[in-house]
């Protein structure tokens, strides 16, 4: 058990710390990164979705005023490791997704970079290729692992004997989409080499994941890099990993040695190469007695990947812990398509898994006549039903409950298609929402007094969740002293190293590494401290997550309107409840729950890259038809938690908030949609050519 700060600076909602820089200008981010007499290129990328490359003709790049060089497979320099296939960036010719890197423009400006990379002529050796993902194929695979290291498949009883004996049940097939990050912040990278040594300034969730990764790929030792990165616009996990501009720009920067080199992706060019979330196709199975207790639970997915590097997304773990069932199987297949690799998009598994599961609670509760957050409390399991663990703190009843009191659920028709305002057709619906909560290892930092106020450092990153002001907060509480006397210092490899920012975990584990450093403070040092004293500390080992199974839980519930006569969807009220332990700064938790539920909403009813099986691109690759929610669409969107004592995840009692907010949204959303008209629909998005009918 984890004794807990006692809150005098956390729980205050405190204005960032960051926020005057931000909105003033001041705050430096990659692609203006402070140096002198910069280069810049950009990128020439296949037009074809697999093949070779045969020819490259750069005469006439290379005679255009200003441009400085151009690399291709054939005098670009050797890597140290090319294992990840993702990041052997021009060692071959050859193609295999469109949108692969084929060439660097190196130039003057960004302009002649740019139009210089349209003179670029390359001619390819094309082959078949293979882009559509179907639950039928007679190649689908069992990968080893599931993001990052769970169980592919499993299984606990017998859900087929289940599903024949039991009162009522649905099997149902659900579909999400193929899904982009589009942080504010297109990724970028500046670089610069001098004796040796590479200086980068990356926009990314983790500074000393880009410097291991830069040091084996060009065979450095990581004393050698030195990343930098104070301020993220956004990643929402597609900067948690370095992606193969990052080593494209460095490689520039070699050819102009003692030039830095900036290269900052275009909107349309990291449809290609910084990850997406894969499309899920989703076969759910449920079983229950006419009371709605669950006899057996099963999810089945089937996703892509691609055939140069796996990424499995976890996309049926939650439903192995989510509901009280004797009976349970899930399982992962996957397609290695001619595709650009997927990675991390916000809540990884949970986000996508939980729309089929939420969704058929849903059409069980109808065919049952029991209400849908009933049916969910009489599921509500007493132990973690996957590992036999008792919950840390589990309160999902206590969010369903207060959600429906604050959303007004006891005054709901539950008839679909009956409640009318004017021309709009009115539904309420609900959806359950969970993520674990992690704490890396590997995490450490410093604590200092310095020029009569304390400082704390750590190589952590803030994608504008609040970094800079909540880590101030923890070491405030853990030191003693007044928030106003505390600094910290992050976004460099010069500080201690930190995980990642994913998984929500960067405030569980980061904080617990400057708690403990706090506590060595406090023991060298007393209250008393001179200039120049300092400690360090370490995340301990965690052992709670031997014992216990860590989750934050929450309750969706939205109102969905669609217009009788056009099918328009609007969505006027969106309201979360949540349990995520003890809440660091509620000014910035709310902009996160907000944010979370707005993506969500995003997902449910705009978003969709569309993948044109004849050529292998994603054709809608920018903001003008790859829709998202605005402003406008977040109408009314609440978020709320409720108190909870959680000793056993970390010193502040504390769980992650990034990722929750966007769990069980779209499933929320399209269970009001069919409230509202009658119409199911169980492919996401949501649009007015599914509910028409």
């Amino acid at each position: 058990m984890t004794d807990l700060l006692q809150p005098k600076a956390i729980g205050q909602a405190r204005v960032r710390r960051d926020g005057l820089d931000k909105v003033s200008g001041k705050a430096r981010y990659a692609n203006e990164a402070p140096i002198a007499n910069p280069a810049y290129c950009h990128l020439v990328q296949a037009d074809i979705a697999r093949g070779q490359v045969t020819t490259i003709d750069f005469t006439d790049a290379e005679a255009m005023p200003g441009v400085l060089a151009v690399l291709t497979h054939g005098n670009g320099e050797r890597l140290s490791s090319t294992k990840d296939k993702e990041l052997a960036v021009l060692q071959t010719g050859d193609i295999a997704f469109r949108g692969q890197i084929v060439g660097v423009v190196i130039a003057e400006s960004p302009e002649a970079a740019r139009q210089a990379a349209e003179l670029v002529h390359v001619e390819y050796s094309q082959e078949p290729h293979d882009v559509s993902l179907s639950a039928d194929r007679d190649d689908l695979y069992k990968p080893e692992k599931v993001n990052p290291s769970f169980d592919t498949d499993t299984s606990t009883g017998d859900v087929d004997a289940a599903m024949n004996s039991a009162e009522a049940t649905v099997t149902a097939t659900y579909t999400t989409a193929m899904y982009h990050n589009n942080p504010m912040e297109p990724h970028a990278t500046t670089a610069l080499w001098s004796d040796g040594d590479l200086i980068v300034w990356d926009s990314t969730q983790g500074v000393h994941a880009v410097r291991s990764t830069l040091a084996k790929v060009f065979g450095l030792h990581k004393e050698q890099v030195r990343v930098v990165c104070p301020y993220v616009g956004g990643g929402f996990g597609s900067k948690g990993m370095p992606h193969a501009h990052v080593v494209a720009a460095a490689m520039a920067a070699r050819a102009l040695p003692g030039r830095p080199v900036k290269l900052a992706l275009t909107r349309q060019q990291m449809f290609s190469l910084v990850g997406y979330r894969t499309p899920t196709i989703q076969r759910v199975r449920l079983a229950a007695d006419r009371a709605g207790r669950l006899s057996a639970i099963a999810l089945d997915v089937v996703e892509q990947t691609s055939r140069i590097k796996e990424f499995a997304e976890q996309t049926a773990v939650a439903t192995r812990m989510m509901y009280a069932a004797p009976n349970r199987a899930t399982s992962h297949r996957l397609a290695a398509l001619d595709v650009p690799v997927p990675s991390w998009m916000r809540a990884p598994g949970e986000c996508p898994g939980m729309f089929g599961p939420e969704v058929a609670m849903d059409e069980l509760a109808e065919h049952l006549g029991i209400d849908p957050v009933e049916l969910r409390i009489r599921n509500e399991p007493d132990r973690d039903p996957e590992t036999g663990n008792p919950f840390s703190s589990r309160n999902l009843v206590a969010c369903l409950r207060d959600g429906a009191e604050r959303f007004g659920w006891a005054d709901r028709d539950p008839r679909p298609g009956v409640r009318r305002d004017g021309d709009w057709l009115v539904g309420t619906g609900v959806a359950s929402s969970v993520y674990p909560t992690y704490r890396m290892p590997q995490s450490e930092a410093t604590i200092r007094f310095e020029n009569g106020r304390y400082v704390a450092e750590i190589g952590a990153a803030d994608l504008g969740t609040g970094t800079w002001t909540t880590l101030p907060q923890i070491a405030a509480d853990a030191l003693g002293v007044p928030l106003d006397q505390v600094d910290v210092r992050i976004g460099d490899t010069e500080y201690p190293i930190a995980s990642v920012a994913g998984g929500s975990s960067g405030t569980s584990t980061w904080g617990s590494a400057i708690v403990e450093a706090a506590n060595a403070f406090r023991d060298k040092y007393g209250s008393d401290p001179e200039d120049g004293d300092e400690a360090q500390g370490q995340v301990p080992e965690y052992q709670a997550k031997k014992r216990y199974a860590l989750y934050a839980f929450g309750a969706q519930f939205a109102e969905v309107r669609v217009h009788a006569d056009t099918g328009e969807i609007r969505v006027p009220r969106m309201l979360g409840v949540f349990a995520a332990g003890r809440i660091v700064n509620p000014r910035t938790a709310r902009s996160q729950l907000i944010g979370g539920m707005t993506m969500g909403m995003s997902m449910a009813l705009y978003e969709n890259s569309v993948l044109d099986p004849r050529t292998g691109h994603v054709v809608n690759h920018d903001f003008a038809e790859y829709h998202i929610a605005t402003c406008a669409d977040a109408a009314n969107v609440e978020a709320y938690w409720v108190d909870e004592h959680d000793p056993h995840v970390n010193p502040m009692g504390s769980k992650g908030i990034g990722e929750i907010g966007i769990v069980g949204t779209a499933a929320a959303i399209a269970n009001a949609a069919h409230h509202a008209t009658g119409v199911r629909v169980r492919d996401l998005p949501v649009t007015l050519d599914k509910v028409l009918p």
